[in-house]
């Protein structure tokens, strides 16, 4: 019989893959019925998640198959993590077009500086890193090149999208502090907390990535640290937790709007908060790796 830990980890995998793929078909709807807002912008995003939410799709087969022990060729594995892959290399690259539109809008109410610093270069960093290490990622998949390979572009994607994600959430911050200063800050204990997780928090999570991909490259998946792995994912999963937990029993405090709005009611990556029914089982594997 399989321990109670590895039962838990099939099952968070689970939950976590199944609320990736129905919050991205959320999404894929609700950008859909808004086509007419941006057409530029809306139309490459709308896209984008019908191209994540087949990648998610395709995670969802995989793990319900891992979850009733049916049992997948290799090939039929790495051809599976090539789409998705490849998918959501698309899906990043469809930022760009916003990234462009950022750099170049301004409106009565907001300057075209402002849409730079919250629109233009978060979108055009994640147009261009993302689909970059992706691609690599997809070449390195294949059946007859080295594991190895695969689990260094791996990681190296996966730190990659943390630094996108402090770029992007930080951006945000900077943004909103462009629009009404600092005193914010300074007056509400909530967005002070808020910002210093976003701020320094998740770019600890992503130098600790960083240091752990560095650390592992050369590896093969039985070698690799699965609890310096769980400390990651739950991390990154709580940051998560923390922002929707405290937007539920406070709302929106005071006249802040970018941050509010990015945060929770359009935060595409708001399904991360489930990734703690993942990580904790990694956290406490009996598997330590080197």
């Amino acid at each position: 019989m399989e321990n109670k830990s590895n039962w838990a980890f099939k099952i968070g995998l689970f939950i976590v893959v199944l609320t990736w793929f129905a919050f991205t078909m959320y999404k894929f709807g609700t950008t859909v019925l808004n086509l007419t807002d941006v057409p530029f912008t809306d139309m490459p995003g709308s896209v984008g998640f019908g191209f994540r939410a087949a990648a998610s799709f395709i995670a969802l087969i995989i793990t319900l198959f891992y979850l009733v022990k049916r049992e997948l060729s290799t090939s039929e594995v790495i051809t599976s993590f090539r789409w998705i892959v490849l998918l959501e290399a698309a899906y990043w690259l469809l930022f760009l077009p916003a990234g462009i539109w950022g750099f170049d809008f301004q409106s009565v109410l907001y300057s075209r500086e402002f849409f730079i610093l919250e629109a233009g270069l978060p979108c055009l960093v994640e147009a261009v890193v993302m689909p970059t290490v992706l691609v690599m990622l997809f070449f390195k998949l294949s059946p007859n090149k080295p594991a190895q390979g695969a689990i260094k572009w791996g990681l190296i994607a996966a730190a990659a999208h943390l630094f996108v994600f402090w770029f992007n959430y930080t951006a945000q911050w900077w943004s909103e502090i462009f629009l009404h200063g600092t005193e914010f800050l300074t007056n509400s204990l909530l967005y002070s907390f808020e910002f210093a997780i976003t701020v320094a928090g998740l770019l600890l999570i992503a130098v600790y990535a960083a240091v752990y991909a560095k650390n592992s490259i050369g590896k093969t998946l039985g070698g690799l640290n699965l609890r310096k792995a769980g400390i990651i994912v739950t991390a990154l999963g709580l940051y998560f937790d923390a922002i929707w937990i405290a937007w539920l029993v406070f709302g929106n405090v005071g006249t802040l709007t970018v941050w509010p709005t990015f945060s929770v009611l359009h935060n595409v990556d708001l399904w991360m908060v489930s990734l703690p029914l993942v990580g904790l089982p990694l956290l406490f594997s009996k598997k330590r790796g080197n």
